[in-house]
């Protein structure tokens, strides 16, 4: 996949781009957080991403981060508006026996995390974000090819051209490199409804 159009809303502590690889290494205390429960507000890491107006398309990413070792490091897919406006997901480790697969949805400057926790063996996941017009579905997969539905969710503010791609951070004192690879973007994956029609 073609990076050129991918920009760097803060950029990490370093990284390489190259041959659809890209590895980004995390700054300490950098994180995605707004509000809710803890009350505080983070808002630092490092999100690579392109721009687009297209209302239906899919964005698929494989993450390896065989090398974080340290309480919530993370990385995974992102659509970042603002800094109010946002969703993300990611496996957050948690300790040497599991680690956190989960979403954060931001709106309006409040977040959620939905989260289930998976075997710390586990050092890849493959995620997909796929767009219908301002609705969104996040997916994950341990192979690339079969992918299970994390969430559906709505974004105030994802009806008009988005910006999405990876990130990676570190919200403790710690650092480690985040392997993003099998970037892709497609048609939408996402078939449209074919239940209940809308009233």
């Amino acid at each position: 996949m073609d990076m050129t159009g991918f920009q760097w809303t803060r950029e990490p502590e370093s990284f390489t781009l190259g041959d659809g690889r890209l590895e980004a290494v995390t700054k300490p205390h950098t994180d995605l957080w707004q509000r809710t429960y803890y009350h505080f507000q983070n808002d630092n890491a490092p999100v690579f991403q392109t721009e687009t107006g297209e209302k239906y398309f899919s964005f698929t990413v494989k993450t390896d981060f065989s090398g974080s070792g340290h309480r919530f490091e993370q990385c995974g897919i992102v659509m970042y508006l603002d800094s109010e406006n946002w969703l993300k997901a990611s496996v957050e480790y948690e300790n040497s026996e599991f680690g956190h697969l989960g979403s954060v949805v931001t709106n309006g400057g409040y977040s959620d995390w939905a989260t289930t926790a998976v075997p710390a063996d586990i050092k890849t996941m493959w995620y997909r974000l796929s767009r219908r017009e301002d609705d969104y579905r996040i997916e994950c997969s341990r192979d690339g090819v079969h992918f299970e539905q994390m969430r559906v969710c709505h974004m105030h503010k994802g009806g008009g051209a988005v910006r999405f791609g990876v990130y990676a951070c570190s919200p403790e004192d710690s650092s480690f490199k985040a392997v993003f690879t099998d970037m892709e973007i497609t048609e939408c994956r996402w078939a449209a409804h074919d239940g209940q029609q809308p009233d």
